[in-house]
């Protein structure tokens, strides 16, 4: 068994089968489904797992506690990743309570049809198991509307739900201090960026709601428990959600034979040599866009690229503007550039989609290529990387 704290048990799965999240975002680590039980007078189970590992969650259970039945399930985040086990446990404990709060419920009643044995907590509420005491903390849209944190004050442990997850499976250890954690911050960031991103502004009203509590545990319902770096981990989300970019370049572009991927590549030598360290260059016709969305999350600047394609512009690039417009990213800086063979198109819509949609702080000359680089677009690549680090350096 997997002990995390007094009395607080990690029960939790792997799934390393599973190629996207939410059908979307690879996972070239896997992912864990994280459960805990706060084992006192009264049992405590801290969510589910996906359905798929219920004989598995289960074992886990019975490891910690016997035969000994359930008392309560706080159900943190309604996500089917973490509640699809909902109606097989309560075969198997049918005097176990659900707690949550009146939104879980109405999902609960859609999802699965579940509508008694219910126990209705509200922000501030507390839940006594014993030794150990629950208070409850509501953080709407952080990131769907009826998610919510409990807090173990005796042994100041937060069950986070989403919150301060990230993607990449446990490797035998689950707390932070006795594993390698280096694999799992930009999993974070890349986690982060592309599930909560959106939602800033609530997530700076949760940290609020947290600001002053003690926590010696943070324990998400993916990635490792945060016990080491518990404050880094906070202090994290405090500059994702707030969009503070550091001093660097994310060069994401589309390219069909090549020529596209040669623009980009004399912009980022041209940023490179004006003194810009942390660059990003994403091929976007192979690396998946939610890594290029990660390290706009991490940096300031960010010049974007793409071949005409139908008398519109490179359909994975378009994927990218559509995932940025829709993030709500602030405080960046932008160029643009592009490429065509008979007649251009691409670049005038980067400008369109900064315009309309972005806002972002336009940076230098856009350039349009025809057909190939030649030495006057060359001269024009450099000139746009060398504008955007001064811009970056000036900060």
């Amino acid at each position: 068994m997997k002990k995390v704290t007094d009395q607080v048990y990690y029960v939790g799965v792997n799934d390393n089968k599973k190629q996207r999240f939410e059908g979307l975002w690879p996972l070239p680590h896997g992912v864990s489904y994280n459960s805990y039980l706060v084992v006192d007078e009264k049992v405590c189970l801290m969510d589910t797992v996906e359905v798929d590992f219920y004989p598995q969650f289960l074992a886990n259970i019975r490891e910690v506690i016997g035969d000994r039945p359930i008392d309560y399930i706080v159900v943190h985040h309604m996500e089917p990743d973490h509640s699809s086990s909902l109606s097989l446990l309560r075969e198997f404990y049918p005097n176990i309570k659900i707690v949550g709060n009146k939104k879980t419920f109405d999902m609960m009643k859609g999802f699965y049809g579940i509508q008694e044995q219910c126990v209705e907590v509200k922000h501030g509420d507390e839940l006594s198991l014993g030794k150990h005491t629950l208070t409850f903390q509501l953080i709407p849209m952080v990131h769907w509307p009826e998610t919510m944190v409990s807090i173990d004050i005796n042994t100041r442990t937060a069950f986070t739900g989403d919150a301060f997850g990230c993607f990449g499976a446990l490797d035998g250890g689950i707390i932070d201090k006795d594993i390698d954690t280096d694999k799992y911050w930009l999993e974070m960031v890349r986690y982060y960026s592309n599930i909560v991103g959106r939602y800033g502004v609530p997530v700076q009203n949760a940290l609020k709601k947290l600001d002053g509590v003690q926590l010696d545990y943070i324990c998400p319902t993916h990635g490792p428990v945060w016990h080491k770096y518990a404050d880094k981990v906070v202090k994290l989300y405090d500059s994702m959600s707030k969009y503070e970019g550091e001093t660097g370049l994310v060069i994401a572009y589309g390219t069909m034979y090549g020529n596209t991927a040669q623009m980009a590549e004399v912009i980022a030598e041209a940023a490179s040599q004006a003194g810009v360290e942390k660059i990003s260059l994403i091929n976007l016709s192979k690396v998946h866009y939610s890594y290029a969305l990660r390290d706009i999350f991490r940096y300031k600047g960010l010049i974007l690229g793409a071949p005409t394609y139908n008398n519109s512009i490179f359909p994975k690039m378009e994927q990218l503007l559509s995932a940025i417009a829709n993030r709500n990213i602030k405080n960046r800086c932008m160029g643009w550039f592009g490429s065509y063979c008979w007649a251009g198109k691409a670049v005038s819509i980067l400008e369109e989609w900064n315009e309309k949609q972005f806002h972002f702080e336009p940076v230098g000359e856009p350039v349009e290529m025809k057909q190939s680089l030649n030495e006057e677009t060359r001269t024009q690549c450099v000139a746009l990387g060398q504008a955007m680090a001064a811009r970056l350096l000036t900060d």
